[in-house]
């Protein structure tokens, strides 16, 4: 049997799944081959498979460094869970019980263990010399940008771990993150001092998360309406500061939510008594400051709210990707204010380092730049991480919502003009009250005599605010990457100034509320009633060994059994995440549950409906001039050139027929394919149109005036063709 024949048969018996995801599987292989590498993966990608497989294949111990006690203790319950011998070592345990896994990692007895990177290179405790006394395989670094002091995460002690390479030189190293850019990502490779590293870097979309954003004006009774949609949800509410968090928690207590507040303030005992309870569903809304989450892997996570606006966007992808890690439909809502940003800019300042100050001060920008768009945020999200994608994804607020477009032209020659007047040396605010005819004292004389000052005194401040962002999410005006952002006048702005190009812009309110995907939505039609049942059983049965309730079975496990309806313990290893050692310790008490309830209601079995799920092909991985590997649109495009249909490519891929089509969807506006390979010349003729009265971004308002026939991928295709020019 090969290693990866049997990478697949512990992923199917231990880890209860059938096939690997996103890049897995080229990971797995490149680590059996004792080669380092890098690994960036979503939150709720699969990370730890990358390195929990190999360890599970190598004879000897691999060593896991993690940042957090939590999330230590919470990798380690989940192998547990699934019979596999782990064990953690950190300050929370006695001197006796650390004495004895060090010993039963001598004997051979641990496959795993997880130390903090202070304890792997602590001098005096001779942890380093214990290492070289047991038979060391694989060291893998978790959470490894926080080597970098360009990430949003750095710490000190991660500096250290360069030194593995020097005292262990023929043991590989595999390090692991869900957020690193380019810059971040050759930190990495080079501070750890990497011996000719492959870098596998998998799709940043979270398809399962639907993204919104909305103005922080009266933002209590709005985020009282959120919640009340979602009372039985679990969920994370992220303020900036201390404060903010215990007031919020108190304030939706007294209004009947189950909340508590978390920061590094709070004494640790009631702080870890949070977090338990948090994790255990016994409390459903955690608010906190940025000190909660990096330990948290809590799969059923619904929703994260942040009240105030993250430093960056590595921070806020990180965060929101705490939400839908079971791969559930979740939401990610950002209240956003202009004041938010002027805040920030106070806090990152470091006094001496200019150098840093400017970076993080870009940073803060590229997030308020994400906060004010009237275009596709996923897409931004996506580009900032450099994965390309269509212009419309149709689940954030921006494609999801009703948009009046008006003929701006006008309105943009005025605010364009005055950028120029003003010599381009003037932020978005000044030159509002510019255009206002403002007689604030901060107005220079010299600007009052200008012809241009209060040529748009008839629209308000608030109004020029939108049109701005707008005009800068559309490419007429760009921003400097300043402390305090000036606007500047783009190669587009000539033509428009010039009257030979029209503008299209956004009326400053839509038309209606996006339309918000039920939260728990699940992809198939289970039983709700049974779904509720074996919640409860999955408790008691938690309860008692001690361990959250999703360590036991996950939230999407449990929907596919009140979905298919196992009726045999054969049945039930065909459900997703059902491993031998769970089946035989929980398998009979679940079966037993679902077969009293089909009895009941004269139902039978529907695992003949579940439709396996399909190895993806081992194939050999494309290189990337950056060490990496093909990206997600490149593999899809591929298979489309061989024939494969798009649900065939998506049970392949074990992605969304959705976000193949959005894949396929990037290449029709990029020119590379015909939107009428996708859709018929009927379909077309009737929503060019559409798009032409509705504007671009308004799936849902185009989709909406089409007939019943037209779908939302009809519509994405048709879009991306227009906006390639070939519309």
């Amino acid at each position: 049997m090969s290693t990866i024949q049997q990478a697949q048969e512990i992923l199917k018996h231990k880890f209860g799944y059938d096939s690997f995801r996103l890049e897995q599987q080229n990971a797995i292989q490149h680590i059996l081959n004792r080669k380092d590498c890098l690994v960036l993966m979503p939150t709720g990608g699969g990370k730890s498979i990358c390195y929990q497989i190999p360890a599970l294949i190598f004879d000897g111990l691999t060593v896991v460094v993690s940042p957090l006690i939590s999330l230590m203790k919470d990798q380690v319950d989940a192998l547990r869970a699934n019979g596999i011998d782990a064990a953690y070592l950190n300050s929370s345990q006695s001197g006796g019980e650390q004495g004895q896994i060090m010993r039963d990692a001598r004997a051979g007895k641990i496959k795993l263990i997880y130390v903090a990177p202070e304890r792997l290179l602590q001098s005096g405790d001779g942890f380093l010399t214990f290492l070289k006394e047991v038979n060391v395989s694989l060291f893998a670094i978790d959470e490894a940008h926080c080597i970098s002091s360009w990430g949003h995460d750095f710490r000190p002690e991660y500096m250290q771990l360069a030194k593995l390479k020097m005292l262990f030189p023929t043991i590989p190293i595999v390090a692991l993150t869900a957020t690193a850019d380019k810059l971040v990502r050759k930190d990495i490779l080079e501070k750890l001092e990497l011996h000719q590293p492959a870098t596998f870097i998998s799709s940043f979309n979270r398809a399962n998360i639907t993204y919104y954003v909305e103005a922080k004006k009266n933002f209590y009774p709005k985020l009282m309406e959120f919640l009340m949609e979602r009372r039985e949800e679990s969920g994370i509410i992220y303020c900036l500061s201390r404060a903010g968090t215990e007031s919020l928690a108190q304030d939706l207590r007294e209004d009947g939510f189950n909340a508590m507040a978390y920061h590094a303030g709070i004494e640790k005992t009631a702080r870890e008594k949070a977090q338990e309870q948090f994790i255990r569903d016994e409390v459903k809304i955690i608010v906190a400051t940025i000190a909660f989450g990096m330990g948290i892997d809590k799969p059923n996570v619904r929703f994260v709210v942040h009240a105030d606006l993250p430093k960056n966007i590595e921070g806020y992808y990180q965060e929101t990707g705490r939400a839908g890690r079971d791969g559930l439909q979740s939401e990610a809502m950002l209240y956003f204010s202009t004041a938010d940003v002027i805040k920030m800019k106070k806090f990152i300042v470091i006094g001496d380092n200019p150098e840093q100050t400017k970076i993080l001060t870009k940073k803060l920008d590229q997030m308020a730049r994400f906060a004010q768009l009237t275009t596709c945020r996923r897409k931004y999200l996506l580009n900032y991480f450099d994965e390309p994608a269509p212009d419309v994804c149709g689940s954030c607020d921006v494609c999801l919502s009703k948009f009046d477009m008006i003929d701006g032209t006008v309105i943009a020659q005025k605010a364009l003009s005055a950028v120029s007047r003003l010599n381009q040396n003037f932020g978005m605010n000044y030159t509002i009250d510019f255009l206002r005819g403002s007689k604030s004292e901060k107005m220079r004389e010299e600007h009052k005599l200008l012809k241009t000052y209060g040529i748009g005194a008839d629209i308000s401040k608030e109004d020029w605010q939108t049109y701005f962002r707008d005009l800068i999410s559309r490419g007429y005006l760009q921003q400097t990457e300043d402390e305090f952002p000036k606007l500047r006048l783009t190669v587009t702005s000539e033509d428009v100034l010039k009257g030979r190009t029209t503008v299209q812009l956004v009326k400053t309110k839509t038309v209606e509320e996006p339309t918000r995907a039920t939260a728990s939505q699940a992809e198939v039609s289970y039983e709700k009633e049974l779904y509720a049942d074996l919640k409860e059983l999955r408790k008691t049965i938690a309860d008692s060994a001690n361990v959250p309730a999703y360590i036991i079975l996950g939230d999407s496990t449990l929907i596919e059994i009140a979905a298919y309806l196992p009726l045999s313990l054969e049945d039930m290893r065909k459900i997703s995440g059902f491993g031998d050692v769970k089946i035989q310790r929980y398998g009979r008490e679940f079966l037993d549950l679902v077969k009293d309830y089909a009895q009941r209601k004269n139902l039978t079995t529907r695992i003949s409906q579940k439709q396996p799920k399909r190895e993806r092909k081992a194939s050999r991985p494309v290189k990337t001039n950056e060490g990496g590997y093909k990206n997600t649109n490149q593999v899809t495009l591929d298979m489309h050139r061989q024939g494969i249909a798009i649900d065939e490519i998506a049970m392949q891929r074990q992605l969304s027929a959705q976000t193949i089509a959005n894949h396929l969807a990037h290449f029709v506006e990029t020119g590379d394919l015909r939107v009428e390979d996708f859709v018929s010349q009927r379909k077309i003729d009737q929503i060019r149109p559409l798009i032409e009265k509705h504007g671009y971004m308004s799936l849902k308002r185009i989709k909406d005036d089409a007939d019943d026939e037209i779908s939302y991928n009809d519509i994405r295709f048709v879009v991306s063709s227009v906006l390639s020019g070939n519309g």
